[in-house]
């Protein structure tokens, strides 16, 4: 793996959410300098609470030995676009509208360097799509994160048709500074790998409950009870593996034709999402939350995913490999 040194990187989030003040956390923690980029107003009440909040709560747990203060020195908030001139790195985060961020790709590359990467935090768009409202195609990339970015391993860096697989394979060294176990996606698909498996099964799940097979509760018990339980540490062909492959040929001839492929937006949703409900930042969603009710499932769901970081690290996808490395040393 090449040397890295973060802190010659500097680098700008471009839309500060949610997931934007998370990875802006993530960058700090690994050590860049980071510009973080609100571009409209209201991003800016919340900004810094939130991203010195991530801070804070990874210096209890351990994640950082340092003190938000001292990451504050390394921290610009602005709206103002020309404080991206010397960044190296700029991930975008906006909303998924092509148009916004159509918009927002022509004022970052108003001012940064020809040879500064932007990337994409899209979860859905191609990337080929985004990079040709660009003008220099070659240095465009999706990044794709998850929520929490600054305490999950998961990270996709995904090639348009135009990126430089060079670029693509630097950011792919470069994640892992950011304590990433990432994937390289390098050929386009809409969805990219993590969402066409998961809204595989969110499909499936629409379908039970709109069918009266299950209820909603029923149906998240079953996914915590099962792939819940496994996934944190293989992924679905090492299931199949360690369960015995034979097994899932069987089950696949007479399922298969069974699931559903479905390509309207299920109603359960849609009405949800008609009536103004967002989950718990509103108490509306697959299910009703009291504001504390709200509030103890974002704090519960915050600390799960310090723990849960804690149990996954010790088994990095190459757990076996070193297992056998230590045993070969002993025998030596």
């Amino acid at each position: 793996m090449q040397t890295i040194n973060t802190n010659e990187i500097p680098a700008s989030v471009v839309g500060l959410g949610l997931m934007g003040c998370s990875i802006t956390a993530c960058l700090l923690m690994a050590g860049h300098p980071v510009i973080a980029l609100a571009p409209i107003e209201a991003d800016m009440q919340h900004a810094e609470g939130r991203i010195m909040h991530h801070l804070q709560k990874s210096f209890e747990e351990g994640l950082t030995n340092k003190k938000p203060a001292e990451f504050a020195k390394q921290l610009l908030i602005t709206m103002d676009y020309a404080a991206l001139k010397d960044c190296k790195l700029v991930i975008e985060c906006t909303i998924e509208n092509v148009e916004i961020k159509k918009n927002v790709y022509g004022k970052i590359e108003a001012v940064v360097s020809n040879d500064a990467i932007i990337t994409s935090n899209t979860s859905a768009i191609p990337i080929s799509i985004l990079q040709s409202y660009t003008k220099y195609q070659d240095r465009f990339l999706g990044l794709h994160w998850a929520e929490p970015s600054h305490t999950t391993r998961f990270l996709e860096i995904i090639c348009g048709d135009q990126s430089d697989i060079a670029k693509a394979e630097w950011l792919y060294e470069l994640s892992h500074r950011w304590q990433k176990e990432p994937t390289l996606v390098r050929k386009d698909i809409r969805g990219f790998i993590t969402n066409r498996l998961m809204y595989a099964m969110y499909r499936e799940a629409f379908n039970l409950v709109e069918n009266g097979y299950a209820s909603v509760e029923d149906v998240d018990r079953a996914c915590r009870n099962n792939a819940g339980y496994w996934m944190t540490l293989v992924g679905v062909f090492r299931w199949m593996d360690l369960t015995g492959v034979p097994a899932y040929h069987t089950v696949m001839k007479d399922l298969l034709p069974t699931l559903s492929n479905e390509t309207k937006i299920p109603k359960l949703i849609d009405d949800i999402v008609q009536s103004g409900g967002k989950g718990i930042l509103n108490g509306h969603g697959f299910y009703e939350y009291t504001p504390e009710e709200a509030k103890l499932w974002h704090d519960t769901f915050e600390q799960f995913s310090y723990e849960i970081r804690r149990l996954a690290l010790k088994y990095p996808a190459d757990v076996v490999k070193k297992k056998l490395t230590t045993k070969d040393k002993i025998k030596e």
